[in-house]
């Protein structure tokens, strides 16, 4: 033994000298000039090469007595025998490959000794320790999308499966069985039951994701619609928001009939048919009146689940046909890596786009539908791609391909009138407004791009606006901001090839930067893009820069890209349909807001690989 720690045998190494540390257990060979090559072989992080952190232990068990492997000709050797068995257990931990800080691999440790009682006692005691990391999920929703990736749901969660058991974590499986699935599933949970999981996991791709955000978020996220500024087509029929918005303030909270249009068979009014949801109507769907809160009693309020929540997370397991959701926050598509963050609960907040249509055709009567994006909402080419897809499933993940190949070739351009929310913040990304002949405002090309901070682990912007979004809170009960003085709204009019807003970087693999590479995760904005009419080749050349790392592709004059925290948007096209993440949403009028922090996923952002943060 050495600096007090007490001697183990270690698996394929030999004699260690083992101690408890505070944050983990430090580990010292016995006879170095012996296994140096076999030590070197599971230290694969120089700074680590002695030490086994408790956050990176995932599970710890006991095995039955059993041989080991080790250095025998050492003057430790029991007897001159090389098959020794001694009683055994093992430390489930992470290591991560020498080429790639990421992705994270399970590693298995496994310490002997010849006495049961100090296995035992050991087991006991790093249990404990474990147990310390207090954030851990304990027991969780599984959704298994049995299709996606052709059938790549399922077979990821066959491989993953056995680390939630190792860990000892409780999972309700269910693999959905149709559209929406997910959505009726957890809409129709009462708060109680909700309350029961520390957590909803997606075993499938950002449509999936989707499903299951606003499945949870319809009927708890109780907010103001996004601000909205006059001028807009909806105000010409509602006197009480035109009030409001005279008087600085946001359109009143959402009612329980606008949240019950967000699906088909919730109003008689809406007749979307978007993939992603079901025409059943969700049974036992909880939504609160504006003044429930008041008339509950303290006992009823202790089961509410609303949002923000610090507690309740989100988690997934990529098995889709972008994975950009996974791809922007934890920096590797690869299904073990995912399932080990959701097990030992790595946390960090992520922003979500709040999509409020006001009308799906310019006939329409005017009811509020709300829908949230975690990722990407966009109108045009995006589009288009997602709602000609749906008649090529049979392809695959081809479909994409194919379907953006020929919406390219066609080439639309739509008529649009947007409208974003300029802030101090944004003033940079966001060019001189200028008064044409007609006395609209349109905004010109940028001359000076910024230079790019890369959102990485522990991203000092993210952790500066939780910081503001929690000193916020304090003063303002709802985290839709109000106008302020120092705010103000820029038109952009014209005819757009695409619309979107970027709520995270959305890389993906043909996309290895995303559509903005400097957006955060939770910075409080959104990234809106207006892509002008412009030639094919110009689109071709802009489009194309996507596949290259390190190119700019926002910096064309026909490109726009503005730095918000809302914008609106207007159409008088008939056929306006909207890409929420992969999903169908028809809107020709709609206003969108980002929703600061609104929740928490097992992640923990995508880790530094040796390239440079800021370029």
């Amino acid at each position: 033994m050495q600096d007090g720690g007490e001697a183990l045998f270690l698996d394929g190494v030999g004699e260690v000298a083992v101690a408890v540390g505070r944050d983990g257990l430090s580990l010292q060979p016995l006879h170095p000039e012996l296994v140096s090559s076999c030590w070197s072989s599971i230290t694969l992080q120089p700074k680590l090469d002695s030490k086994i952190k408790f956050s990176d232990v995932y599970a710890i068990e006991m095995l039955d007595k059993g041989p080991i492997r080790g250095p025998w000709n050492t003057r430790s050797a029991i007897q001159g025998k090389k098959n020794v068995e001694m009683h055994r257990f093992v430390v489930h931990g992470i290591t991560r490959t020498r080429k790639c800080p990421s992705p994270w691999v399970p590693y298995e440790y496994i310490f002997c000794h010849k006495d049961l009682k100090i296995c035992k006692n050991w087991f006991e005691c790093i249990m404990a320790c474990i147990k310390n990391e207090g954030d851990r999920p304990k027991n969780l929703m599984v959704f298994v999308h049995p299709l996606c990736g052709k059938g790549r749901g399922v077979r990821n969660w066959e491989t993953v499966a056995p680390l939630f058991d190792r860990a000892k974590i409780k999972t309700k499986v269910i693999t959905t069985e149709r559209a929406g699935h997910a959505y009726d599933t957890l809409s129709s949970l009462s708060d109680i039951e909700l309350k029961t999981f520390d957590g909803v996991v997606a075993v499938g791709g950002d449509g999936l994701f989707n499903e299951i955000l606003n499945g949870i978020l319809s009927s708890r996220y109780k907010a103001s619609y996004p601000p909205t500024p006059e001028g807009f087509g909806y105000f010409g029929s509602n006197e009480n928001c035109e009030e409001q918005i005279r008087n600085g303030l946001n359109c009143s909270r959402p009612t329980p009939d606008s949240v019950n249009g967000i699906f088909p068979g919730n109003s008689t009014k809406c007749d979307d048919h978007e993939p992603l949801l079901s025409t059943s109507q969700p049974t036992g769907l909880d939504i609160p009146s504006l003044n429930s809160s008041k008339e509950k009693s303290i006992g009823d309020q202790d089961h509410l689940v609303s949002f923000p929540n610090d507690w309740f997370r989100l988690g997934i397991i990529p098995s889709g046909s972008t994975d950009a959701i996974v791809l922007s926050t934890t920096g590797e598509r690869d299904p073990v890596t995912s399932a080990l963050f959701i097990i030992l609960g790595r946390r960090m907040s992520l922003d979500i786009a709040q999509v409020v249509r006001w009308k799906s055709s310019p006939t329409d009567e005017v009811l509020p539908t709300v829908r949230y994006a975690a990722s990407f909402a966009g109108y045009g080419f995006y589009g288009e791609v997602i709602r000609e897809s749906e008649n090529y499933r049979w392809m695959g993940p081809a479909r994409y391909d194919f379907s953006g190949t020929m919406v390219f070739l066609k080439h639309r351009s739509y008529e649009a009138k947007v409208a974003f929310l300029e802030t101090p913040d944004t003033h940079s990304l966001t060019a001189s407004a200028e008064v044409d002949v007609t006395g609209e405002k349109t905004v010109r090309s940028h001359q000076k791009r910024p230079r790019k901070i890369i959102c990485r682990t522990n991203c000092f912007i993210c952790k500066e606006a939780s910081t503001s979004r929690q000193n916020s809170e304090d003063e303002i009960t709802d985290s839709s901001r109000t106008i302020q003085e120092n705010q103000k709204w820029v038109w952009s009019q014209g005819r757009f090839l695409s619309v979107g807003a970027a709520v995270i970087s959305c890389r993906n693999e043909r996309a290895p930067d995303g559509l903005v590479a400097d957006a955060h995760l939770s910075d409080g904005f959104l990234h809106l893009l207006l892509i002008r009419d412009c030639p094919l080749p110009l689109y071709l050349w802009h489009l194309t820069q996507f596949t290259k790392k390190g190119s700019d592709p926002l910096s064309f004059k026909f490109v726009e890209h503005h730095k918000t925290s809302a914008f609106t948007f207007i159409s008088s096209h008939d056929e306006s349909v909207w890409n929420l993440d992969g999903e169908i949403f028809r809107a020709c009028e709609a206003s969108v807001q980002a929703c600061k922090g609104l929740v928490n996923l097992f992640a923990s952002g995508p880790e530094l690989t040796g390239t440079s943060i800021a370029y």
